[in-house]
């Protein structure tokens, strides 16, 4: 993970002395503007970490950054670095705290001490475990040494000056996942989260407000002490708290009644101090609004006067002098000054509202005040009445200092009519011209309502015409059908007399006939009425039946199947009947 490297400035001059392009911890170059032919010592060729004797393995180097790795001699081996056009060799994941790492790829001669002088170089070994398929795994002693074991991954190793292949093979370096490795990180994890909750610990405890000194307990002597304590005003509250105290835990009898008594009025006393404390703290908070209030009277005063000279220069006299960056620049700041004008505005308004809503508070306790006085004794009576007189003296000074502002808001009403009256009046006439527009408007719409209503008038009269002469034609339509009744009688005798009574069963009998044509073999009532609904929804089934049962020379019924299959079927029996009619 990373290098133990003391002195950074070192490890770069001793880099460059041995013609290396130093790195740092992550694999960054120390210095960018290195070259490899102005080393310090001349003569010596530039060589690789893993030299024998250097004993350094560079951590990770960015890819970006170019690599050369070079030929690395052993004792007893040599190493071949891969090809450099060759893509990295791929790793798995690395697992949590891992120490240990897989070699693949070894020589089938290999031997352990010959892992130990090729991997010693990467940091102390603690156990090598060795299978005879050509591979191993190797446990170093810090996390750091696996990421240079990593940097033999690709190599190709030689054992001596063989060529056999028994003597040769591909260095394979990846992370491997062990037991023990995971405990190892699970327990230093452990012992972080135990520093840190102790830290934790240590801080709130630092933090936690100090606990109060404890209460003595009640004596005579104690006693005494705290009575004395009690008189000063210094002291007075460490005093309160531990009789206080006392109190609570069940130190009064009646042997002590009489001191604690005496305490209690003592504590009293100081009762008419912290309302006249409280009566000059209030005083005083009076006092500082009231300053508040008149510097902001008096930078409200300020700006109107700053926005009336914006909107005196704005006016046709002095507008067309100006540049149009001037006129840009004087509109925005006009615009600025009322806003700020604007906001300072509704912040004097709202401490007056909250001046209002205080005088109504105090007159709502002066009536609860008033009640308890009423019920209370001559002591309770006199105290309220003190109570009473300074706040009525409280009101009188709220009215004086609302009469000021009032004076104040008259004048200041008095200074602004003057800068703006002529903007007054250009809106008034304004305000008038658009009143004048909009009665025209109105005056207008009057007429064309009117002529509506004359209109809607002569359209009555025409329908009530129109009435008149429809009642004198019903008038005569009644007659006519009076007089012609007994012409009529023997022509409804004839119709009544026909199985046919409208042209509405005419259209259905021709309908129903050509129906039953097509079905020779005839067809039930049902399978009739649902072909005529799709004629006419309103079709009603008894109807049908009814007016088919009074035609018997035309329709007839017969019954046909066996059983349960029996059925009604209607048939059409037209060109028979007229032989026999």
């Amino acid at each position: 993970m990373t290098l133990p490297m003391s002195d950074p400035t070192a490890w770069a001059t001793a880099m460059n002395n041995l013609g290396m392009a130093p790195l740092g911890i992550a694999g960054q170059p120390i210095l960018p503007d290195f070259d490899p032919a102005l080393g310090m010592m001349t003569g010596i060729p530039p060589i690789t970490p893993m030299m024998p004797g250097l004993g350094i393995v560079p951590p990770p180097i960015p890819p970006d950054m170019p690599v050369v790795k070079e030929i690395i001699h052993c004792k007893s081996c040599t190493l071949f670095p891969p090809n450099p056009n060759l893509p990295p060799p791929a790793t798995r994941e690395r697992p949590p705290g891992c120490k240990t790492v897989f070699v693949g790829g070894l020589p089938e001669n290999g031997t352990e001490q010959i892992i130990v002088e090729v991997f010693e170089q990467c940091g102390e070994i603690i156990a090598i475990r060795k299978s005879k398929k050509n591979f191993c795994h190797i446990r170093f002693a810090e996390e750091y040494m696996v990421d240079k074991a990593l940097y033999l991954s690709g190599y190709r190793i030689r054992l001596g000056s063989s060529t056999d292949k028994k003597d040769t093979g591909r260095l394979h370096v990846d992370f491997a996942q062990a037991r023990d490795d995971l405990y190892e990180w699970e327990c230093k994890q452990r012992m972080l989260a135990r520093e840190e909750r102790h830290r934790r610990r240590m801080e709130e405890e630092r933090l936690r407000p100090p606990s109060p000194p404890p209460v003595v307990h009640y004596s005579d002597h104690e006693c005494s002490i705290v009575a004395e304590k009690l008189k000063d005003d210094s002291k007075f509250s460490e005093a309160v708290q531990t009789l206080l105290t006392w109190i609570e835990r069940g130190e009064v009898n009646r042997r002590s009644a009489n001191n604690f008594y005496s305490m209690i009025q003592s504590a009293n006393s100081h009762v008419r101090r912290l309302v006249n404390e409280k009566a000059a703290h209030e005083k005083d908070m009076e006092e500082a609004r009231e300053k508040f209030k008149q510097a902001l009277s008096g930078i409200l005063i300020q700006f109107e006067q700053i926005v009336a000279v914006y909107h005196s220069a704005s006016k046709q006299k002095a507008w067309d002098h100006f540049t149009k960056a001037q006129r840009k620049n004087i509109s925005v700041w006009c615009k600025q000054a009322e806003e700020i004008r604007n906001i300072h505005n509704d912040e004097l308004m709202g401490i007056r509202r909250e001046e209002e809503m205080e005088m109504s508070d105090d007159e709502i306790e002066e009536t609860t005040e008033t009640k308890e006085t009423e019920e209370s004794a001559l002591v309770s009576q006199a105290e309220a009445l003190k109570e009473e007189n300074d706040s009525l003296r409280w009101q009188l000074d709220a009215y004086r200092n609302e009469v000021e502002l009032l004076k104040q808001e008259q004048g200041k009403a008095q200074r602004e009519d003057d800068p703006n009256k002529e903007q007054q009046l250009k809106l008034l006439q304004q305000a008038l011209q658009g009143m004048q527009q909009h009665l025209l408007k109105v005056q207008e719409e009057y007429k064309r309502k009117e002529a509506e209503l004359e209109k809607i008038k002569d359209d009555k009269l025409q329908v009530e015409k129109m009435l008149e002469n429809l009642k004198e034609k019903e008038s005569c339509a009644s007659r006519l059908c009076a007089s012609s009744q007994d012409s009529d009688c023997p022509l409804e005798k004839t119709m009544n007399s026909s199985p046919i009574k409208s042209e509405r069963e005419a259209l259905l009998v021709g309908i129903i006939s050509t129906f039953l044509h097509v079905h020779p073999f005839g067809a039930s009532i049902e399978y009739i009425c649902s072909y005529l609904h799709r004629l006419d929804n309103k079709i009603c089934t008894s109807d049908v039946e009814c007016l088919m049962s009074r035609l018997q020379h035309t329709f007839k019924q017969e019954m046909t199947g066996v059983g349960a299959s029996l059925e009604k079927r209607w048939k059409f029996c037209g060109f028979e009947g007229l032989k026999l009619t």
